[in-house]
């Protein structure tokens, strides 16, 4: 697998640009409060600092949809030169957030992958995402094989993770975490691959909103100060866009393609897809301005590299870019119009910057049709049993290739196994691996992996039935008749490509072309995740407690209290009132000073 690095070469700076390189250079590396000399009291004698070992860039991608909705794709790497798990305590931050560096650092983490998604992504519409994800919030983390406990490190990792993000992360627990034992291979230098140290676990539940994205932006050097950051400020905009993702992948990467040394990166994204019908803005125009509210006014003075591709080979860009990128990506060659934020001609002399797409005509030619899709559904009636459908389709017309099948399903939905099966074209496809982890109640989830071969131009079908665990009282979500939320399906897997993907990792290429690691010319490697399920489970009726707790309650009160003002009254007996002439006549008695009758 290419590993996730590519080191761009230098580019043309002005004088503003290298006085803000100049103002930054000095080394991020483990220092002390007291080796650390302020620049007032440095003597000539004292040599110049070493480069800063850190790196940042930032990019943008722009991707009109053939759907007419608009996909914004912002990219944020941060590269730092350090080693958080030599044993030595790491106290200077520079570029690196040092959040996750503690947290690399206390829990010994190799790799970190987190995702948080609102919406889903409509492949056959939509065409294949940058950085596919699951619904809900996805965590799946390697831990060095110096770890003993791995368990109550995951458990204390997801809650302090869920403090960072503000995410519900602490509600992972042994009943959604899962280890599977061939998905989710490192993706950096990790050369441990015993899957001990590997724990997965999905949310499908989870709501992601703007809360998400302010934790989010405070990891990046410039926070949100700069145009390139400001451009995702418009907070209600990207929560009422149709589909939303933030993700957050942490790994020990090659310096070079010599990969003589390390260095840790960092890669935040942003991925938005904006519905411009529901705008009201028209299908067929728009620009920065209409879609963020924001224009492109200068770049972050901390990034070594900041630019915006646009993919307009159908469309018309103004103002046009001599500079333009060609990019293999999911199989396909695209040509991307480049603007480098660092160059200040990029701005021209309004000293701002706002693209505007037209569609040259009526159609935008027929898009490229994935060549690796799935679906997931249930079938079945009665709230007793039921079917788990997976399909799987391979759509190139002559190409057949394995795939990687990833199921988790939790453990009220009781799995018989013996009832899987596989089939292709109408004709049994039996897996050449099947790995399958029963669940325990309460415990721990089914986990099922298989490898199945997927012929060229069809649809691989995988169902499996079920049976539907009855819960304790206590065990109901608050909402119980909206039913349970089940985890998306994953599948992996080598996808043959149509074009020759270039594995030289040497050249500079946009980020988001690495997001699709090839090991050969022929193929790239992505993961594809199906729709999660909702499944009804049987319901008990949550009024019939209510009438029995107002009865026992009124009856209780009524004999209770009858009884206990029995037992606490005072009874006191009451002489009759004497008539009126027997009240005269004690008056009369009482003034002539004679006892009263």
């Amino acid at each position: 697998m290419q590993n996730l690095d590519s080191r761009p070469a230098p580019y043309a700076k002005d004088q503003t640009q290298e006085a803000a390189e100049e103002e930054r250079q000095w080394e991020a590396t483990e220092v002390k409060e007291a080796d650390h000399v302020p620049d007032t009291m440095q003597t000539p004698d004292v040599p110049p600092p070493t480069p800063a070992k850190d790196q940042f860039q930032e990019e943008l991608v722009i991707r009109p949809l053939h759907s007419g909705d608009i996909y914004a794709s912002f990219q944020f790497r941060t590269m730092w030169d350090t080693d958080f798990l030599r044993g030595s305590k790491v106290s200077h931050y520079r570029l690196f957030p040092k959040s996750l560096g503690q947290v690399i650092s206390k829990f010994s983490v190799r790799e970190l992958h987190i995702s948080f998604t609102q919406g889903y992504w409509r492949t056959m519409q939509w065409g294949q995402p940058f950085l596919p994800s699951p619904p809900g919030a996805e965590l799946w983390v390697w831990f060095q094989d110096t770890v003993t406990d791995v368990d109550g490190a995951w458990k204390e990792l997801t809650n302090v993770l869920s403090g960072i993000f503000c995410a519900s992360l602490n509600f992972i627990d042994s009943t959604n975490t899962v280890q599977p034992s061939a998905s989710f291979k490192p993706l950096g230098l990790g050369n441990v691959t015993d899957q001990r140290f590997l724990r997965y676990a999905v949310l499908p539940r989870e709501i992601v909103c703007t809360e998400n994205l302010t934790p989010w932006k405070k990891l990046l050097p410039c926070g949100s100060k700069v145009p390139v950051c400001l451009m995702f400020d418009a907070l209600m905009k990207v929560a009422s866009s149709q589909s939303f993702r933030l993700s957050y992948n942490t790994s020990e990467i090659c310096h070079n393609s010599y990969c003589k040394s390390t260095v840790w990166e960092l890669r935040q994204t942003l991925n938005v897809v904006f519905d411009l019908h529901t705008s009201g803005q028209g299908k067929r125009e728009w620009s920065l301005f209409k879609m963020f509210s924001r224009t492109l006014t200068e770049a972050c003075p901390l990034a070594s590299s900041s630019k915006v591709y646009v993919d307009g080979e159908l469309f018309e860009l103004s103002p046009t870019t001599p500079l333009l990128s060609q990019a293999v990506v999911l199989g396909d060659r695209r040509t991307y119009s480049v603007y480098d934020l660092t160059n200040q001609a990029t701005f021209g002399q309004t000293r701002s910057l706002n693209m505007l797409l037209r569609w040259r005509a009526a159609e935008s030619g027929d898009m490229l049709r994935p060549l690796l899709h799935g679906e997931r559904y249930v079938a079945g009636y009665g709230l007793q049993t039921g079917e788990i459908h997976t399909l799987m389709y391979n759509n190139h017309p002559y190409r057949a290739f394995p795939v990687l099948l990833l199921d988790t399903v939790p453990w009220y939905l009781r799995l018989y196994i013996h009832t899987l099966t596989v089939t292709s074209k109408g004709r049994d496809n039996k897996p050449s691996y099947i790995h399958y982890q029963p669940s325990k109640d309460r415990l721990r989830p089914h986990l099922l992996e298989m490898l199945v071969q997927l012929p060229p131009n069809s649809v691989t079908e995988v169902t499996m039935q079920f049976e539907r665990a009855l819960l304790k009282w206590t065990e109901y979500t608050p909402d119980p008749n909206h039913g349970f939320y089940v985890g998306s399906s994953v599948i992996s897997a080598l996808v043959p490509s149509v074009v020759a993907m270039d594995t030289n990792s040497t050249r500079e290429c946009p980020l988001f072309s690495s997001f699709f690691p090839c090991k050969e010319e022929s193929s790239y490697f992505m993961r594809v995740y199906t729709e999660p399920l909702l499944v009804n489970l049987p319901t008990p009726d949550f009024s019939m407690p209510y009438n029995v707790i107002c009865l026992t309650c009124t009856v209780v009160a009524v004999g209770y209290g009858s009884l206990y003002n029995l037992l606490t009254r005072t009874f006191q007996v009451e002489e009759p009132s004497p008539g009126l002439a027997k009240r005269l006549a004690n008056i009369i008695r009482r003034l002539r000073g004679v006892p009263l009758l």
